[in-house]
Protein backbone atom coordinates (compact mmCIF):
# COMPACT_ATOMS: atom_id res chain seq x y z
CA UNK A 1 0.00 0.00 0.00
CA UNK A 2 1.26 3.68 -0.65
CA UNK A 3 1.57 6.08 1.79
CA UNK A 4 1.79 9.55 2.22
CA UNK A 5 4.54 11.48 2.50
CA UNK A 6 5.04 14.37 4.88
CA UNK A 7 7.80 16.80 4.75
CA UNK A 8 10.21 17.51 7.47
CA UNK A 9 8.25 20.48 9.46
CA UNK A 10 11.28 21.27 11.69
CA UNK A 11 15.22 21.42 11.13
CA UNK A 12 16.98 19.36 14.08
CA UNK A 13 14.62 17.15 15.95
CA UNK A 14 15.32 15.25 19.00
CA UNK A 15 14.39 11.91 19.06
CA UNK A 16 11.65 11.20 21.46
CA UNK A 17 9.32 8.06 22.84
CA UNK A 18 6.37 9.14 21.81
CA UNK A 19 2.64 7.61 22.47
CA UNK A 20 -0.28 8.34 20.43
CA UNK A 21 -3.75 7.45 21.89
CA UNK A 22 -5.98 6.88 18.84
CA UNK A 23 -3.04 5.80 16.59
CA UNK A 24 -4.65 3.88 14.38
CA UNK A 25 -7.68 6.07 14.08
CA UNK A 26 -7.78 7.79 9.99
CA UNK A 27 -5.95 11.33 11.59
CA UNK A 28 -3.85 9.35 14.17
CA UNK A 29 -2.51 6.62 11.70
CA UNK A 30 -1.49 9.42 9.65
CA UNK A 31 0.39 11.58 12.73
CA UNK A 32 2.32 8.04 13.46
CA UNK A 33 3.83 7.80 9.58
CA UNK A 34 5.07 11.02 10.41
CA UNK A 35 6.18 10.56 13.52
CA UNK A 36 7.90 7.36 12.83
CA UNK A 37 9.34 8.88 9.35
CA UNK A 38 10.91 11.50 11.71
CA UNK A 39 13.18 8.82 13.58
CA UNK A 40 10.97 8.61 16.88
CA UNK A 41 9.86 5.65 18.81
CA UNK A 42 6.02 5.51 18.68
CA UNK A 43 3.42 3.52 20.92
CA UNK A 44 -0.16 3.30 19.77
CA UNK A 45 -2.57 2.57 22.44
CA UNK A 46 -6.14 2.32 20.40
CA UNK A 47 -9.16 -0.18 21.44
CA UNK A 48 -9.94 -0.42 17.53
CA UNK A 49 -13.47 0.52 18.02
CA UNK A 50 -13.07 3.30 15.38
CA UNK A 51 -9.63 3.13 14.36
CA UNK A 52 -8.16 -0.02 12.03
CA UNK A 53 -5.40 -2.32 12.58
CA UNK A 54 -5.30 -1.99 8.43
CA UNK A 55 -3.88 1.74 8.89
CA UNK A 56 -0.85 0.50 11.33
CA UNK A 57 0.08 -3.04 9.95
CA UNK A 58 2.67 -1.78 7.65
CA UNK A 59 4.72 -0.74 10.74
CA UNK A 60 3.54 -3.96 13.58
CA UNK A 61 7.05 -5.41 12.53
CA UNK A 62 9.44 -2.57 13.04
CA UNK A 63 11.40 -1.96 15.94
CA UNK A 64 10.56 1.63 16.91
CA UNK A 65 6.86 1.35 16.76
CA UNK A 66 4.51 -0.76 19.58
CA UNK A 67 0.97 -1.24 19.68
CA UNK A 68 -0.98 -1.61 22.17
CA UNK A 69 -4.90 -2.43 22.22
CA UNK A 70 -6.54 -0.87 24.80
CA UNK A 71 -8.84 1.43 26.46
CA UNK A 72 -8.16 5.12 27.32
CA UNK A 73 -10.95 4.79 30.15
CA UNK A 74 -8.22 2.39 32.01
CA UNK A 75 -6.78 4.34 34.27
CA UNK A 76 -3.85 2.14 35.23
CA UNK A 77 -3.07 0.99 31.38
CA UNK A 78 -2.92 4.82 30.62
CA UNK A 79 -0.54 5.86 33.56
CA UNK A 80 1.75 3.13 32.74
CA UNK A 81 1.90 4.16 28.77
CA UNK A 82 2.08 7.52 29.32
CA UNK A 83 4.91 7.42 32.36
CA UNK A 84 7.12 5.46 29.56
CA UNK A 85 6.62 8.29 27.27
CA UNK A 86 8.05 11.77 26.52
CA UNK A 87 5.49 13.28 24.82
CA UNK A 88 1.83 12.77 24.11
CA UNK A 89 -0.74 13.07 21.33
CA UNK A 90 -4.03 12.62 22.53
CA UNK A 91 -6.14 11.31 19.64
CA UNK A 92 -8.46 9.16 21.20
CA UNK A 93 -12.25 9.84 21.21
CA UNK A 94 -15.67 8.66 20.54
CA UNK A 95 -16.27 10.25 16.81
CA UNK A 96 -18.89 10.25 14.29
CA UNK A 97 -22.49 11.60 14.55
CA UNK A 98 -23.81 8.49 14.06
CA UNK A 99 -21.81 7.03 16.79
CA UNK A 100 -22.58 9.73 19.19
CA UNK A 101 -26.20 9.98 18.32
CA UNK A 102 -26.57 5.69 18.53
CA UNK A 103 -24.69 5.90 21.78
CA UNK A 104 -24.44 8.98 23.81
CA UNK A 105 -23.11 7.59 27.52
CA UNK A 106 -20.40 5.74 25.57
CA UNK A 107 -19.19 8.80 24.26
CA UNK A 108 -19.63 11.29 27.16
CA UNK A 109 -17.55 8.72 29.35
CA UNK A 110 -14.63 8.28 26.55
CA UNK A 111 -14.27 11.50 25.72
CA UNK A 112 -14.33 13.30 29.44
CA UNK A 113 -12.78 10.24 31.57
CA UNK A 114 -10.42 9.28 28.99
CA UNK A 115 -8.99 12.74 28.42
CA UNK A 116 -9.02 13.19 32.04
CA UNK A 117 -6.78 9.85 32.95
CA UNK A 118 -4.51 10.74 30.20
CA UNK A 119 -3.81 14.60 31.65
CA UNK A 120 -3.73 12.90 35.13
CA UNK A 121 -0.96 10.94 34.63
CA UNK A 122 0.43 13.65 31.89
CA UNK A 123 0.93 16.08 35.26
CA UNK A 124 2.06 13.08 37.36
CA UNK A 125 5.07 12.38 35.43
CA UNK A 126 5.38 15.74 33.61
CA UNK A 127 4.98 14.77 30.33
CA UNK A 128 4.09 17.22 27.51
CA UNK A 129 0.33 17.05 25.93
CA UNK A 130 -1.52 17.38 22.33
CA UNK A 131 -4.79 17.45 22.88
CA UNK A 132 -6.92 17.04 19.90
CA UNK A 133 -10.27 18.52 20.19
CA UNK A 134 -12.70 19.66 17.37
CA UNK A 135 -14.26 22.91 15.46
CA UNK A 136 -17.37 20.85 16.79
CA UNK A 137 -16.48 23.46 20.50
CA UNK A 138 -18.09 26.08 18.72
CA UNK A 139 -21.44 24.85 17.79
CA UNK A 140 -23.64 26.74 15.97
CA UNK A 141 -22.26 30.12 16.48
CA UNK A 142 -23.13 32.77 13.80
CA UNK A 143 -19.85 34.66 14.07
CA UNK A 144 -17.69 34.02 11.22
CA UNK A 145 -14.51 33.15 11.08
CA UNK A 146 -14.93 31.48 14.33
CA UNK A 147 -12.33 32.44 16.87
CA UNK A 148 -10.22 30.24 19.25
CA UNK A 149 -11.58 32.63 22.10
CA UNK A 150 -14.69 33.57 20.90
CA UNK A 151 -18.25 32.35 22.24
CA UNK A 152 -19.66 28.92 22.11
CA UNK A 153 -23.16 28.64 21.37
CA UNK A 154 -25.06 25.35 21.62
CA UNK A 155 -28.83 23.85 21.69
CA UNK A 156 -30.83 22.21 23.98
CA UNK A 157 -29.04 19.96 26.13
CA UNK A 158 -32.02 17.13 24.52
CA UNK A 159 -30.26 17.59 21.45
CA UNK A 160 -27.54 14.58 21.53
CA UNK A 161 -25.67 15.90 18.75
CA UNK A 162 -24.00 18.82 21.69
CA UNK A 163 -22.70 16.29 24.23
CA UNK A 164 -19.71 15.77 22.01
CA UNK A 165 -19.34 19.27 21.34
CA UNK A 166 -20.09 19.38 25.49
CA UNK A 167 -17.34 16.39 26.42
CA UNK A 168 -14.56 17.86 24.15
CA UNK A 169 -15.06 21.43 25.71
CA UNK A 170 -14.66 19.72 28.97
CA UNK A 171 -11.52 18.34 28.36
CA UNK A 172 -9.90 21.43 26.64
CA UNK A 173 -11.40 23.45 30.10
CA UNK A 174 -9.18 20.15 31.66
CA UNK A 175 -5.97 21.46 29.85
CA UNK A 176 -5.87 24.35 30.89
CA UNK A 177 -6.88 23.82 34.52
CA UNK A 178 -3.94 21.28 34.29
CA UNK A 179 -1.90 24.09 32.58
CA UNK A 180 -2.69 26.28 35.43
CA UNK A 181 -1.24 23.23 37.66
CA UNK A 182 2.16 23.00 35.64
CA UNK A 183 1.17 20.66 33.12
CA UNK A 184 3.08 21.73 29.28
CA UNK A 185 -0.34 21.36 27.19
CA UNK A 186 -1.35 22.15 23.89
CA UNK A 187 -4.74 22.23 21.95
CA UNK A 188 -6.20 21.84 18.14
CA UNK A 189 -9.08 22.16 16.83
CA UNK A 190 -10.13 19.87 13.93
CA UNK A 191 -11.98 21.20 11.13
CA UNK A 192 -13.17 18.83 8.63
CA UNK A 193 -10.38 17.29 7.74
CA UNK A 194 -10.67 14.74 4.93
CA UNK A 195 -7.81 11.89 3.17
CA UNK A 196 -7.04 8.49 2.83
CA UNK A 197 -8.06 5.69 5.44
CA UNK A 198 -11.04 7.44 6.01
CA UNK A 199 -13.84 4.93 6.82
CA UNK A 200 -17.04 6.01 5.64
CA UNK A 201 -19.17 3.59 7.96
CA UNK A 202 -17.13 4.83 10.97
CA UNK A 203 -17.40 8.45 11.02
CA UNK A 204 -19.66 9.08 8.35
CA UNK A 205 -17.62 11.59 7.06
CA UNK A 206 -19.56 13.76 3.95
CA UNK A 207 -16.20 12.96 1.53
CA UNK A 208 -15.99 9.43 2.18
CA UNK A 209 -19.56 8.97 1.84
CA UNK A 210 -19.73 10.93 -1.43
CA UNK A 211 -16.97 8.80 -2.55
CA UNK A 212 -17.97 6.09 -1.80
CA UNK A 213 -21.67 6.53 -3.29
CA UNK A 214 -19.52 8.33 -6.73
CA UNK A 215 -17.13 5.13 -7.00
CA UNK A 216 -20.71 2.87 -6.60
CA UNK A 217 -22.62 4.80 -9.41
CA UNK A 218 -25.37 5.75 -6.50
CA UNK A 219 -26.60 9.20 -6.49
CA UNK A 220 -24.68 11.66 -3.37
CA UNK A 221 -26.92 11.74 -0.60
CA UNK A 222 -27.15 15.89 0.03
CA UNK A 223 -28.79 16.55 3.79
CA UNK A 224 -31.03 19.41 3.86
CA UNK A 225 -30.60 21.94 0.96
CA UNK A 226 -26.59 20.91 0.47
CA UNK A 227 -25.92 25.05 1.01
CA UNK A 228 -24.63 24.24 4.32
CA UNK A 229 -20.74 25.19 4.29
CA UNK A 230 -17.55 23.88 5.49
CA UNK A 231 -13.76 24.11 5.31
CA UNK A 232 -12.39 20.65 4.01
CA UNK A 233 -8.72 19.91 5.15
CA UNK A 234 -6.62 17.39 3.77
CA UNK A 235 -4.75 15.32 6.04
CA UNK A 236 -0.96 15.98 5.33
CA UNK A 237 -2.12 19.47 6.54
CA UNK A 238 -3.79 18.36 10.06
CA UNK A 239 -0.94 16.63 10.89
CA UNK A 240 1.20 19.11 9.97
CA UNK A 241 -0.39 21.71 12.23
CA UNK A 242 -1.11 19.11 15.23
CA UNK A 243 2.76 18.29 15.50
CA UNK A 244 3.61 22.37 15.14
CA UNK A 245 0.89 22.61 17.82
CA UNK A 246 2.89 19.63 19.77
CA UNK A 247 6.50 20.91 19.75
CA UNK A 248 6.41 24.82 19.40
CA UNK A 249 7.30 26.84 22.36
CA UNK A 250 4.71 29.51 22.15
CA UNK A 251 2.18 26.92 21.44
CA UNK A 252 1.55 25.75 25.28
CA UNK A 253 -1.31 26.69 27.28
CA UNK A 254 -2.79 27.95 23.85
CA UNK A 255 -5.28 26.64 21.57
CA UNK A 256 -5.07 27.00 17.49
CA UNK A 257 -8.01 26.22 14.80
CA UNK A 258 -6.01 24.13 12.50
CA UNK A 259 -8.30 23.34 9.08
CA UNK A 260 -8.21 25.30 5.76
CA UNK A 261 -10.01 28.73 5.46
CA UNK A 262 -11.69 27.73 1.84
CA UNK A 263 -15.22 27.64 2.46
CA UNK A 264 -17.03 25.37 0.21
CA UNK A 265 -20.79 24.34 -0.08
CA UNK A 266 -21.94 20.50 0.24
CA UNK A 267 -23.53 20.62 -3.07
CA UNK A 268 -19.71 22.29 -4.58
CA UNK A 269 -18.57 19.02 -2.72
CA UNK A 270 -20.72 17.01 -4.62
CA UNK A 271 -20.56 18.44 -7.73
CA UNK A 272 -16.80 18.43 -7.35
CA UNK A 273 -16.59 14.62 -6.37
CA UNK A 274 -19.00 13.66 -9.60
CA UNK A 275 -16.30 15.28 -12.13
CA UNK A 276 -13.41 13.75 -10.23
CA UNK A 277 -14.36 10.15 -10.49
CA UNK A 278 -16.31 10.46 -13.46
CA UNK A 279 -19.97 9.01 -11.91
CA UNK A 280 -22.61 10.15 -13.69
CA UNK A 281 -25.59 9.20 -10.51
CA UNK A 282 -26.82 12.32 -9.71
CA UNK A 283 -27.97 13.60 -6.67
CA UNK A 284 -30.64 12.81 -3.92
CA UNK A 285 -31.55 15.23 -0.92
CA UNK A 286 -33.04 13.63 2.38
CA UNK A 287 -34.81 15.60 5.05
CA UNK A 288 -31.95 16.09 8.11
CA UNK A 289 -35.11 14.22 10.28
CA UNK A 290 -34.89 11.60 8.23
CA UNK A 291 -31.30 10.23 8.76
CA UNK A 292 -30.96 11.62 12.27
CA UNK A 293 -34.17 12.11 14.06
CA UNK A 294 -36.13 14.72 15.03
CA UNK A 295 -33.91 15.89 17.78
CA UNK A 296 -30.84 17.08 15.66
CA UNK A 297 -29.29 20.38 14.71
CA UNK A 298 -26.58 21.09 11.89
CA UNK A 299 -24.60 24.68 12.01
CA UNK A 300 -25.28 26.06 8.59
CA UNK A 301 -21.57 27.08 8.02
CA UNK A 302 -18.20 26.41 9.68
CA UNK A 303 -15.17 28.90 8.69
CA UNK A 304 -12.31 28.99 11.34
CA UNK A 305 -10.27 31.78 12.48
CA UNK A 306 -6.91 30.07 10.95
CA UNK A 307 -4.48 33.63 12.07
CA UNK A 308 -3.35 32.36 15.74
CA UNK A 309 -2.12 29.30 13.82
CA UNK A 310 -0.27 31.46 11.42
CA UNK A 311 1.34 34.25 13.55
CA UNK A 312 2.25 31.86 16.48
CA UNK A 313 3.05 28.49 14.90
CA UNK A 314 3.75 29.12 11.03
CA UNK A 315 0.63 26.91 9.82
CA UNK A 316 -1.48 27.52 6.99
CA UNK A 317 -2.83 24.55 5.05
CA UNK A 318 -1.67 24.07 1.57
CA UNK A 319 -3.55 21.31 0.22
CA UNK A 320 -6.00 22.66 -2.44
CA UNK A 321 -9.16 20.77 -2.00
CA UNK A 322 -9.23 19.40 -5.89
CA UNK A 323 -5.81 17.92 -5.13
CA UNK A 324 -6.73 16.06 -1.61
CA UNK A 325 -9.88 14.74 -3.61
CA UNK A 326 -7.88 13.58 -6.15
CA UNK A 327 -5.29 11.22 -3.73
CA UNK A 328 -8.55 10.43 -1.45
CA UNK A 329 -10.24 9.03 -4.23
CA UNK A 330 -7.27 6.97 -5.58
CA UNK A 331 -7.08 5.77 -2.32
CA UNK A 332 -10.75 4.54 -2.23
CA UNK A 333 -10.28 2.92 -5.97
CA UNK A 334 -7.21 0.86 -4.61
CA UNK A 335 -8.56 -0.10 -1.05
CA UNK A 336 -11.89 -0.95 -2.18
CA UNK A 337 -11.47 -2.39 -5.97
CA UNK A 338 -12.73 -5.33 -4.68
CA UNK A 339 -16.42 -4.59 -3.33
CA UNK A 340 -16.56 -1.89 -6.40
CA UNK A 341 -15.96 -4.61 -8.62
CA UNK A 342 -19.28 -6.93 -6.70
CA UNK A 343 -21.68 -3.76 -7.10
Amino acid sequence: MQHLSFPPICGKIELMRVLVTGGAGYIGSHLVDHLFAEGHEVVVVDDLSTGRRENITHLLDEERFRFVEGDICNPGLVADLVASSDLVYHLAAAVGVRHILSNPLRGIFTNVEGTANVLKAAHLHKRRVLFASTSEVYGRSPHMPLKEDGDRVLGSTKITRWSYSTAKALGEHLCFAYYAEGLPVSIVRYFNSYGPRMDPQGYSSVVANFIMQALRGEPLTIHGDGQQSRCFTFVNDTVRGTVLAAEHPEALGEVFNIGSSVETTILELAALVLELTGAKSGLTYLPYEQVYGPNFEDPRRRVPDVSKARRVLGFQAQVPLREGLEETIRWFRRQYSETLCKT
